[in-house]
């Protein structure tokens, strides 16, 4: 049951969930208050679970245009992510699907099934170009039910069989049931993964993420993907002004000993949803420092709670985000991590056959 309301039931327990609300998406005509009139017959408290629904996929490649983007095209398959990270900026996606983007987002998730033969006829058309394909850009691809339905390894099969360069963001530890495929990908140059790692508190991070590995556990996960030969670049992502980012130099250490080979760093992002949700967070969690956070996180984005502008969306801009810049380049100078990773390799790629296709005789 979807409860579209700024406030829950009081017989629903959250444990371990980032939003504190279920608030109603944009595009939704109106929004619920839970409230208690004296009449009704006490509740049995209940936990409030994850449900996953299965949709059937019609594509599997999502492309942009995005100059902020170093990848036009990517796979997404998963909707809503069981990590609840509060600051994901692809909370909003949910509400196009009528879900609210707080804690449905978190506990009614949507699965892909089959998205792998979609995409290996997407790579069979005769007018497909090959590019590094991305996965993770919009929510995690190895959250907690890829465990049940592996269709990041069913993808996988079918980017390594044709050879196709694909790009893997993640802060789950399921990547590692798939180092067998990976590992011989990277020594064609045909993968980089980029590990998010946004506090080294696990207090903290399981405050801010809930229901994602510790990030002790995400170091491990460095370490296990270097030590396979596979390119790693850990993303300081997102960097909270006022709460996080005194963090950023002991972050690029510890990812640069585990054995990352590069880094990058995000801004925090408050789109649409994301910024009332976070709010809220901010209220309940460290409600001393909300208005500070607040007050930098606008100076970083010109007085708005975000700037969707290409080309500022990212980083912001101003002292703060000069301030953060400043310091991840001369950390990054001194750890001696790249700012990027070298290109994927494209000229390997063979589409993939169907059945009863004649056989290449070269």
């Amino acid at each position: 049951m979807t409860i579209l309301a700024s406030s829950l039931p009081s017989y629903l327990r959250r444990r371990a969930r980032g939003a504190q609300s279920n608030r109603a998406g944009r595009f939704e005509p109106r929004e619920a208050e839970a409230f208690d009139d004296g009449w009704d017959i006490p509740e049995e408290e209940t936990l409030l679970r994850t449900e996953v629904r299965q949709e059937v996929p019609r594509s599997a490649l999502s492309y942009n245009r995005s100059p902020d983007l170093p990848f036009d095209r990517s796979i997404n398959p998963y909707r809503g992510c069981e990590h609840g990270c509060i600051y994901c900026f692809a909370r909003p996606s949910h509400a196009f699907l009528n879900l609210s983007p707080g804690l449905d987002f978190e506990t009614r998730l949507i699965a892909r099934p089959g998205i792998a033969e979609v995409l290996e006829r997407e790579l069979r058309a005769r007018s497909y170009r090959v590019a590094p394909v991305a996965l993770g850009t919009n929510t995690d691809p190895y959250q907690p039910c890829d465990l049940r339905f592996g269709l990041m390894r069913q993808i996988l099969q079918v980017l390594a069989r044709c050879r196709h360069p694909v790009a893997i963001t993640t802060k789950g530890t399921l990547i590692l049931r798939d180092l067998d495929i990976l590992a011989p990908m990277a020594r064609e140059g045909l993968v980089r993964v980029g590990i998010s790692l946004t506090t080294l508190d696990a207090g903290l991070s399981r405050k801010l993420e809930p229901r994602a590995p510790t990030p002790q556990r995400r170091l491990e996960v460095i370490r296990q993907l270097a030590g396979a030969g596979i390119p790693v670049r850990v993303m300081v992502a997102p960097v909270v002004p006022g709460l996080t980012d005194a963090e950023l130099d002991a972050i690029l250490s510890a990812a640069r000993k585990a054995g990352a080979v590069a880094a990058s760093w995000i801004a925090l992002r408050l789109p649409a949803e994301v910024s009332p949700l976070f709010q809220e967070w901010l209220q309940t969690h460290v409600p001393d420092r909300a208005a500070k956070i607040m007050g930098r996180v606008r100076d970083m984005h010109g007085g708005r709670d975000y700037d969707p502008a290409w080309g500022r969306r990212m980083r912001g801009q101003g002292l703060w985000s000069d301030l953060i810049a400043q310091r991840f380049d001369k950390a990054v100078a001194r750890l001696g991590l790249a700012q990027s990773l070298p290109r994927l390799r494209s000229d390997l790629f063979t589409p993939p056959e169907a059945a009863g296709d004649q056989l290449r005789l070269f």
